[in-house]
């Protein structure tokens, strides 16, 4: 591993109990079951757990109440970052008093700042934390796409190590990864590109399937790195329905509830979102059938 970085990281769901709160011993058993089966780390707090949702101490608490449970069998990656610089310092250093391996930092959404102002961004967050940083480029999301001379400049900074790149773009991927140097990681944060992303020169991926298909998504990226591409183009095959399946609506619902129909209970999801009901619902029934995760509906 470089820096304790691995290749498949599950970003993952936030249990909630029937009441609404957080369901931190449920929390501390999904990560569990997740490194138990093919993650390599977790994601604590990014948008499938619904981190828009969650208050500044909640998301304290689900660090420690995971990295306690879980100690030194994975890599915790706390999702720090937000659309205001001074909230991203201080709760990267609240994460970093918890005990987390690293921290994730968005590209800040809504307010859209030039190139010049993420750099000035994240560079600002780096200063105040010894923690390694993937950075987190979605820009369907947060309405800014991080363009790969910024990325390429960031990553001389000693600590930011990593990218999540979620743009869909490889020509972009591409050329971060001929910008920079082997010491900087590119993770795909789409399932359905960890493949192509690792035939040029990714390192993983950050992942919603791997709450399903961990084992899977592991055998994959392990035959492809030992240069077993025709087993590895199978297994993508084989998965590819539940990589899209994962994604019919917006994302977590389909996983949290296709979670709770396996008997996980993850519970609820905060307002605005729900969980799936009718024709979604039966699409993701049919997923989990048709894959064999379920004997029926």
């Amino acid at each position: 591993m470089i820096m304790g970085f691995g290749r498949l990281y599950t970003a993952m769901v936030t249990p909630f109990k029937s009441s609404g709160a957080v369901d931190y011993d449920q929390a501390g058993e999904l990560a569990l079951y997740l490194l138990e089966n093919g993650s390599d780390g977790l994601i604590v707090s990014g948008t499938t757990g619904e981190s828009p949702c969650l208050r500044t101490e909640e998301k304290v608490m689900l660090f420690k109440a995971i990295k306690e449970k879980v100690g030194d069998r994975g890599h915790i990656i706390a999702g720090t970052g937000c659309n205001d610089t001074w909230k991203t310092m201080e709760l990267t250093k609240m994460a970093e008093e918890a005990g987390v391996d690293a921290c994730m930092l968005v590209v800040p959404y809504y307010n859209r700042p030039p190139q010049k102002q993420l750099y000035n961004h994240f560079k600002r967050v780096s200063e105040c934390t010894k923690l390694p940083i993937m950075l987190y480029n979605v820009p369907g999301r947060t309405g800014q796409n991080m363009e790969p001379e910024t990325v390429a400049k960031l990553a001389k900074i000693k600590n930011i190590v990593a990218v999540k790149e979620a743009s869909g773009s490889l020509d972009q991927i591409i050329a971060i990864r001929r910008m920079t140097n082997d010491r900087f990681m590119i993770f795909s944060g789409d399932d359905a590109l960890t493949l192509p992303i690792l035939s040029v020169g990714g390192r993983g991926v950050v992942s919603v399937a791997s709450h399903l298909v961990g084992n899977e998504m592991k055998s994959m990226i392990e035959a492809y790195l030992k240069g077993d591409t025709e087993k590895a183009l199978r297994i993508n095959e084989r998965i590819y329905p539940i990589f899209k399946g994962l994604f019919i609506t917006s994302n977590p619902i389909p996983v949290k509830t296709a979670l709770n129909l396996l008997g996980h209970e993850v519970g609820g999801m905060r307002m605005p979102l729900e969980l799936a009901q009718g024709a979604i619902l039966k699409q993701i029934e049919k997923m989990l059938l048709n894959y064999g995760l379920m004997t029926r509906a």
